[in-house]
């Protein structure tokens, strides 16, 4: 029986290198090529003809959009709506990735910490200079809170700073943790039902039912979080209340 961590290894598929670099395609990058194809795929076809009475498909991805649209202006009010291709964009991989992982034998990229780490430091990077761009170094206010007394901001601005730089690696080890520890209970559950043969093994095969349906739940549900933080990161740098 196959190793239940046997599903995240990197396989290499087409091996290439560049100027000692390697630059080998992987099973990973197929599956992130996938993604982008499914997800902007999906989103040409059923915004292509906009009907006056949407089909199902076109009504499912206006409520994505509203969806999103709704998450920037209730986390980071209108100013933030023009980031909103960003944001999107970012909650498409990142559900493509969870979701497309639910299929037997593919791969999910996002149950990687280097990739969701990549992502996480990338947008943390971003904010944080659209931060100064638009503040300049006022935008350092947000280590200050304001209505703190003079005796404790001595023990707050250390702490601020320590909780905003942290930020990339709880944002990333969140929905890293959270894919890898799911793959990995239904994959364990589907091996004792091998195992344990047709007759007792339909027992841990009907809990792999229900676990794969919470996975479906968690997949989603950690696309909307990861896209709602960084909405949340983003209003620091758009607006600063202090």
């Amino acid at each position: 029986m196959a190793s239940p961590l046997k599903q995240f290894e990197i396989e290499t598929l087409i091996p290439f290198e560049f100027a000692g670099l390697n630059l080998d395609f992987t099973n990973s990058s197929l599956w992130m090529m996938i993604a982008a194809i499914v997800g902007v795929g999906f989103f040409l076809l059923t915004t292509d003809n906009n009907n006056m009475i949407p089909t199902r498909a076109q009504a499912a991805s206006e409520k994505f959009y509203n969806l999103v649209k709704n998450m920037i202006l209730e986390n980071t009010g209108a100013k933030g709506i023009e980031y909103f291709p960003l944001i999107f964009t970012t909650f498409l991989i990142v559900l493509m990735g969870n979701v497309l992982g639910l299929i037997p034998h593919s791969f999910t990229y996002t149950s990687h910490i280097f990739v969701t780490g990549v992502l996480a430091l990338f947008l943390f990077t971003l904010i944080t200079i659209i931060g100064l761009v638009r503040h300049g170094f006022h935008f350092l206010s947000i280590f200050n809170p304001p209505g703190v007394p003079i005796v404790l901001k001595p023990l707050i601005i250390p702490i601020e700073v320590i909780s905003y730089f942290i930020r990339p690696v709880t944002l990333s080890v969140r929905l890293f943790a959270n894919m890898m520890a799911g793959h990995l209970v239904l994959k364990v559950f589907a091996g004792f039902s091998v195992a344990m043969g047709i007759g007792l093994g339909i027992v841990p095969a009907f809990f792999n039912v229900l676990l794969y349906a919470l996975e479906a739940l968690v997949a989603v549900l950690q696309a909307y979080v990861f896209a709602i933080l960084t909405c949340i990161y983003f209003k620091d740098a758009v607006e600063l209340h202090h």
